[in-house]
């Protein structure tokens, strides 16, 4: 299987960088084909300008050079995969605006759909599950990510896996990384 796997940290060399490297090893042995899609690397651009504001009128619209490079990495790629820290209980904002201009009406919603049936998004969160289960703020994280964009654009099969309390030791970060891998592989 061929899967585009979206990379967002301003630093390669973060936590979630060495989750991207192990997952990504995970795919490679499990025979799946993986593209990285390494947002701040790539400078991509995720403010929405006109060019590329969803037409409700018009469902083919012609989005700009730049959206339809991103449609074509997307469309030549089986499954989707999120490697990303968790900011304000979701997306950091490179690949919100990634989805925002991107994922656009008449390609990704609305009369038409995106073609994928699977995708798995990996958050790395220095805060602990306790505290996220408290608040329910993996609730509505899942609500949010898995509900109200990947369902909502076609996506059936969609998880959300966060690896919590990232920063409390070598140990736990070792297990995550393991975790990581056991994800890739058994993707």
């Amino acid at each position: 299987m061929k899967v585009l796997v979206v990379f967002d940290h301003p630093r390669r060399d973060s936590f979630a960088g060495a989750i991207l490297d192990r997952f990504v090893g995970g795919l490679t042995a499990a025979g799946h084909a993986a593209e990285i899609a390494d947002l701040h690397r790539e400078g991509f651009d995720p403010v929405l300008p006109v060019a590329d504001e969803p037409d409700w009128d018009d469902s083919r619209k012609v989005y700009s050079a730049a959206v339809l490079q991103e449609q074509a990495r997307i469309s030549r790629n089986e499954a989707l995969a999120f490697v990303f820290p968790v900011w304000w209980w979701s997306f950091p904002a490179m690949t919100k605006g990634w989805i925002d201009r991107v994922w656009n009406n008449g390609w990704a919603y609305g009369d038409r759909k995106l073609p994928h049936s699977k995708a798995l998004l990996i958050g790395t969160a220095s805060g602990d599950e306790a505290g996220y289960k408290k608040r329910d703020y993996d609730s509505a994280m899942r609500t949010q990510l898995i509900t109200g964009i990947m369902h909502y654009c076609g996506i059936p099969e969609a998880e959300l896996h966060l690896l919590y309390d990232v920063m409390a030791s070598a140990e736990v970060r070792e297990r995550f990384l393991a975790e990581a891998e056991r994800l890739g592989r058994s993707f």
